[in-house]
């Protein structure tokens, strides 16, 4: 059905409340690429059995992280076929080292909705508080439904980030696996775009693609490596567009620009010359 604007804007999407462990974290951390090698002892602190560091990243999956059916599109006055969407943007704002293991509740509302003429742009944004009503993190993301737009809402603003003119100060080559899809979705995202071909071929891509948010999380966790001494607490907010896909076995090469309380970034598959795959790439520190 075509987005009913006066419904959708604004709706409240409700609470969920959710635990997360230490293995919960290390899985995702390993998902991200962490400890590849395995004789690394820093980058084995991410799969520390009792305390492994958090990537403020994880914020994207703690909620729905023990899910295991496939996600769907659907709010109040919208209802939106999954092959036709692709996440558009992400941003996560740590207000507090996010721990190890824990229980916090999310609530989540549609803050905005882009017509673009050919597609809709639906924005949520969230709210994270800890089992003791701190403020744990805060979220806001956006996904690009293809065909969906026309329905008469505003264009919305450009978000465009420009990086800084000269030399990139880190260039980063991060490999892919070629079952990192596989890895990623057991960390909650069950969308078979990433593991079914016949599906990926219906939404018109030749294979499965890498999750997004497996993309933005391989990036953050790479430029927190080689930037921030593999600090992740160092991290007050991280945000990226997604300006293209990967194909999971694929390189990526992330630049990276320290302009002093920020580490500018762009992120593109090598093997296919370059091609964007983050754009808008933020990491603020906290």
């Amino acid at each position: 059905m075509p987005i009913d604007l006066d419904v959708a804007l604004g709706a409240d999407l409700g609470s969920t409340t959710f635990s997360w462990s230490a293995s919960d974290v290390a899985l995702y951390n390993l998902a991200v690429g962490a400890a590849a090698d395995p004789l690394d002892t820093e980058g084995l602190r991410y799969v520390d059995d009792r305390d492994p560091k958090v990537l403020p990243t994880f914020a994207t999956v703690a909620a729905g992280f023990h899910d295991d059916t496939p996600p769907t599109v659907s709010f109040p006055g919208v209802e939106i076929d999954l092959a036709k969407v692709v996440h558009g943007s992400q941003q996560v704002t740590a207000h507090r080292p996010i721990p190890a293991a824990g229980t916090a509740t999310t609530r989540t509302r549609i803050a905005e909705i882009q017509d673009k003429g050919s597609a809709a742009v639906i924005i949520q944004e969230s709210e994270t508080t800890g089992d003791s009503g701190d403020l744990l993190w805060t979220s806001r993301s956006a996904i690009f439904a293809k065909g969906e737009g026309g329905f008469g809402g505003e264009r919305g603003r450009s978000t465009r980030v420009d990086v800084p003119d000269g030399e990139a100060d880190h260039v980063l080559t991060v490999p892919t696996r070629p079952d990192q899809a596989l890895l990623y979705r057991l960390c909650g995202d069950r969308n078979p775009l990433h593991s079914d071909p016949a599906f990926a071929k219906d939404a018109g891509f030749p294979a499965p693609i890498l999750h997004g948010l497996c993309s933005y999380g391989l990036t953050c966790r790479a430029v927190v490596d080689a930037a921030l001494g593999g600090d992740p607490t160092a991290v007050g907010s991280f945000g990226a567009t997604f300006a293209g896909v990967v194909f999971p076995g694929e390189t990526l090469r992330i630049s990276v620009w320290d302009t002093g309380d920020q580490l500018v970034a762009a992120a593109a598959a090598i093997e296919r010359d370059g091609a964007p795959v983050l754009g808008n790439v933020v990491l603020t520190r906290g």
